[in-house]
């Protein structure tokens, strides 16, 4: 099956893209697009993977499912696209950036857009794809989830040195896939940054600032959050 990705991740993911389970995927998702709203448009679906080739992956940081409101979802876990508000998680993430480094005017603090940070390495990984309008999580049992669980084990197998950023349970119930194939990344666990939970340990938990002090560590250039 000939899917719209960059090309080294289309290498990566061959194998993937054959299985029976993604050809079935897509044939529910285009059946999805033909009946109604879904986000974000056809052509951003891969655009974390686009973003980011896979030999240029330096953090990883997961999200549930893309926003469900028209016009907000962008391809990207956290982002939205430019002019639209800061969504609530990402004012809360730019919050624990400016206390981390000291930041008495973060820049971008009204600024929604996080794909300056895909262009430094930073994937921006949804669970699942694809959303109905008005309907968080409707396309959850789609088989988004073997998917990009195959994407973390192939990040964690083939590459080292990588930043996991697992914000919320269920984010860090992806941690057993990292730990299945390696050993060798920085796992970084905490609260979701979400307003409902983002005083139970997502606000000080230094993701940032350590994930930095890794990737210098391992001679990467650092993340310009």
């Amino acid at each position: 099956m000939d899917v719209a990705i960059e090309e080294n991740w289309k290498k990566v993911l061959a194998e993937e893209f054959a299985q029976p389970y993604f050809e079935e995927l897509v044939a529910k998702v285009k059946e999805e697009y033909q009946n109604g709203p879904v986000f974000p448009e056809p052509q951003n679906i891969f655009r974390a993977f686009d973003l980011v080739p896979v030999d240029q992956v330096k953090v990883v940081i997961l999200g549930q499912d893309p926003y469900h409101t028209p016009g907000v979802a962008d391809g990207l876990s956290f982002s939205t696209k430019p002019g639209n508000r800061v969504p609530p998680s990402l004012k809360n993430i730019y919050k624990e950036i400016a206390s981390e480094f000291g930041y008495k005017n973060y820049d971008y603090m009204q600024n929604p857009d996080l794909t300056r940070w895909a262009e430094q390495g930073v994937l921006l990984l949804n669970n699942t794809l694809t959303v109905r309008s008005g309907q968080a999580n409707s396309h959850k049992e789609f088989g988004w989830g073997k998917f990009t669980n195959a994407v973390i084990e192939k990040l964690a197998r083939e590459r080292e040195g990588l930043v996991f950023m697992l914000w919320g349970k269920f984010a860090q119930g992806k941690k057993p896939v990292i730990l299945g194939q390696s050993s060798t990344h920085l796992i970084l666990e905490s609260a979701h940054p979400s307003p409902f939970s983002a005083d139970r340990g997502f606000f000080g938990n230094g993701h940032f600032r350590t994930a930095n002090e890794w990737l210098e560590k391992h001679s990467q250039d650092s993340i310009k959050w």
